[in-house]
């Protein structure tokens, strides 16, 4: 009982802060994730035995370039291109071998394209064609994280019964996996009514990309636990572990979000 009411209180506490800020101005909304992104890259180093302040700037310069000064559209594609190729390549090795072997021979390529570019991905995602800032865009993107990974939880725990990926999460389910996918649907389709930035087949589009790229990313994190014989990623959640792991799942998504994005 009080494992779970910690666990709903700094849970409820993330909510508060990232929607106050994302609402608040473009300048609070990026200062909290330059934040979020330090401790990512922090907990992220830990798992990969990664001791460098290069992360750091990496971090630092990328967000500056890309993200408040949206600068050279040409080199932010070429990250775009290099992103969704190493993404790729851990969906393939996710599936088929039991090591990631990025987590032990390119630990630089992991820490640059499966987490810094993530960032830099999502913080575009709320800027229209204008650059305009569009806040409710982005806190509708982790509604459906947050609706997509609460269903499936609740369905596959009462109703699961065949295993999604055995080997690397125990406890996910397909039963789980389809319950979050259809009610991402159905929270997109609400969300079309509110927010006419998109159509409804758009939205619904972005709930499927959202829940299916959002449990590969899941899944991926705690695969790279897994390899770093580890529970959770931190301790900065009580009851949920790390901020990585609190974000991991939208931050494997935006990039396939932005992506979508960019076709319509």
């Amino acid at each position: 009982m009080k494992e779970t009411l910690t666990r709903a209180l700094s849970g409820a506490l993330y909510i508060i802060i990232l929607i106050t800020c994302v609402l608040v101005s473009k300048y609070s909304f990026w200062g909290l994730f330059l934040l979020f992104g330090f401790i990512c890259v922090h907990e992220l180093q830990k798992l990969l035995k990664l001791n460098s302040y290069l992360s750091y700037a990496l971090l630092l310069g990328f967000f500056a370039v890309f993200s408040v000064f949206a600068l050279n559209t040409y080199a932010l594609n070429t990250l775009l291109v290099l992103t969704l190729l190493v993404k790729i390549l851990l969906l393939r090795d996710l599936i088929i071998v039991r090591k990631i072997p990025l987590f032990h021979e390119k630990k630089y390529i992991v820490v640059i394209f499966y987490l810094i570019a993530s960032f830099i991905f999502l913080t575009l995602i709320p800027f229209d064609s204008n650059n305009e800032y569009q806040p409710e865009l982005l806190i509708a993107i982790f509604i459906l994280v947050w609706v997509n990974d609460t269903f499936a939880y609740l369905v596959g725990k009462n109703f699961g019964k065949r295993k999604l990926f055995e080997r690397v999460s125990p406890k996910k389910t397909i039963e789980g996996f389809l319950g979050g996918l259809f009610f991402s649907i159905v929270t997109g389709y609400v969300i079309s009514l509110y927010i006419t930035i998109f159509t409804y087949d758009q939205w619904i589009v972005l709930s499927i990309i959202v829940s299916v790229f959002g449990t590969y990313g899941d899944l991926i994190q705690s695969k790279l636990k897994r390899q770093a014989n580890v529970k959770d990623s931190g301790t900065i959640m009580p009851g949920h572990g790390g901020m990585l792991d609190r974000l991991d799942s939208v931050l494997f998504a935006g990039t396939f979000v932005y992506t979508y994005l960019l076709f319509i």
